[in-house]
């Protein structure tokens, strides 16, 4: 796979990213391609590693063929590697962005090594394909006359009505949003994953003979009773959109938002007006900090950049991860490593400094007698083992600080799925409060209804929700069938 010695003569090379100080002055996407010269060499590197990893449950859920595609990226057979990458992944233009390609971290060759830039051949397949217009609409060779609602319009729920559209199915995908696309739309900020690529992929869909309702709040605007009597099958690909709240004194100060309203109000005011009508939460001259980690934390750490932050800080209750693989993670698991993501590159370009504070956990909010919030106050933390082996966190004694803040943004995860149309529905959930349906099955306890993604198996990564969306379609092809 790729040429027999690419991996000594070809150094990793990943794809360039604009200048920080200048891409934060606007909301497009930063990433510079390489050369073609470059991306071939970059294919050359995928080793013949006899067990492909990064393939394996260990690497892609949705068992992408990379060993395959990278040597097709290497030979020059282009329309070949498209061909095979869109056999298993129905997006990756998506997750060729927004992906942290576990595929990577379960690379054979990053044993030893830097690991194939497998994400970045990903993406280049694709945007190949794009270019040289491969990616045209493929109409089902005919109709089964079986009828299926999509209730949620992200990963999972696209995916997983392309697939049953292309078994001939006729396909209705609910959004209650103005524009389809879900978390992929509205979660993910414009810089990381342009709308209009989105936009173009859902256009494709339709022309295939997807049928998208926006504006339709099922449970509320349509009965749930009447969309059962409605459909042979009703997949449930709502994702996990209950935000975990930080319940400290002062939580219901002007000023203090949970990032997800912080974020889908700034892309949808980006597109509908290029922020020109005012209605998104403002950073611009604000002193931030946005408490949690991970994705979405960094993604408001970008967005407030771009307005215009004043200072900005981000808060993590966990210590600062290791720069290497511990003992927990050892290959070919997914590691939790320290490293450095767009927002904060950004932070330290505009700042001087990274703007991470681990350790850390806020004990209340602060504000003036306006309702408005002026900062708040946090005390460190100690993290040690028990007997047991288990992590146990205590606070420290005399670490007590308080902050300046006038916007904060809580990126502390996701609950589950939103429980009125789970009520309307009479399905069973799980103690996480996620849809009960047994992975492979998908099936709830409300028969000819189906579960897939963020809302059967709580918060997790798009290419998750792409492998969730494609199998739940196959059991409801089966049962439509039957």
């Amino acid at each position: 796979m790729g040429k027999p010695t690419g991996f000594l003569e070809f150094e990793r090379k990943k794809v360039k990213d604009r200048d920080p100080l200048a891409r934060v002055k606007d909301f497009s996407e930063f990433l510079l391609p390489l050369s073609e010269k470059e991306r071939r060499d970059q294919g050359a590197r995928c080793m013949d590693c006899g067990v492909p990893f990064c393939q394996s449950s260990y690497g892609c859920p949705v068992d992408n063929l990379i060993p395959e595609w990278n040597d097709l990226i290497f030979r020059g057979q282009d329309y070949e590697a498209f061909l095979r990458l869109r056999k298993t992944n129905n997006f990756p233009e998506f997750t060729g962005r927004v992906c942290p390609a576990p595929c990577e971290t379960a690379c054979v060759l990053g044993i030893t090594s830097p690991a194939v830039t497998i994400k970045d051949n990903e993406a280049w397949i694709i945007d190949n394909a794009w270019e040289k217009g491969w990616m045209v609409p493929r109409l089902p060779l005919k109709r089964s006359g079986k009828k299926v609602a999509v209730i949620g319009s992200g990963p999972s729920g696209l995916a997983a009505a392309d697939e049953l559209n292309q078994s001939g199915h006729e396909v209705t995908v609910f959004e209650r949003a103005d524009r389809i696309g879900g978390l992929l739309m509205y979660g993910i900020p414009n810089m990381k994953l342009e709308k209009k690529l989105v936009e173009k992929r859902v256009n494709i869909l339709k022309s295939e003979g997807v049928n998208f309702r926006t504006g339709v709040s099922v449970g509320k605007d349509l009965p749930a009773s009447e969309l059962l009597a409605s459909f042979d099958a009703v997949l449930l690909a709502t994702g996990a959109t209950r935000p975990r709240d930080l319940p400290v004194p002062g939580r219901a100060l002007k000023g203090v938002h949970f990032a997800m309203e912080f974020l889908a109000a700034n892309t949808k005011s980006l597109l509908d007006s290029q922020l020109q009508d005012g209605k998104f939460i403002n950073a611009k001259g604000k002193k931030v900090i946005v408490i949690g980690g991970g994705d979405t934390g960094n993604d408001c750490l970008g967005t407030s950049l771009r307005h215009g932050c004043v200072s900005l800080a981000n808060f993590e209750v966990l210590p600062q991860p290791s720069s290497e693989r511990t003992e927990e993670f050892p290959w070919p698991t997914y590691p939790r490593l320290f490293k450095a993501d767009y927002g904060h590159s950004e932070a330290v370009a505009r700042f001087g400094k990274d703007p991470r504070v681990f350790s850390i956990a806020t004990k209340e909010f602060l504000g003036n007698d306006k309702g408005e919030l002026t900062g708040l106050k946090t005390i460190d933390l100690r993290w040690e083992k028990d007997e047991k082996g288990a992590w146990k966190m205590t606070e420290i004694p005399g670490t007590e600080r308080t902050w300046e803040a006038d916007l904060v943004f809580l990126a502390l995860g996701f609950l589950g799925p939103e429980e009125e149309l789970l009520k309307g529905l009479a399905v069973e959930q799980d103690p996480r409060s996620n849809v009960k349906a047994d992975y492979g099955k998908f099936a709830t306890s409300v028969p000819k209804v189906f579960a897939a993604g963020d809302a059967r198996r709580g918060q997790s990564l798009v290419v998750w929700a792409i492998q969730e969306g494609r199998g739940a379609a196959r059991q409801i092809d089966r049962f439509l069938k039957s």
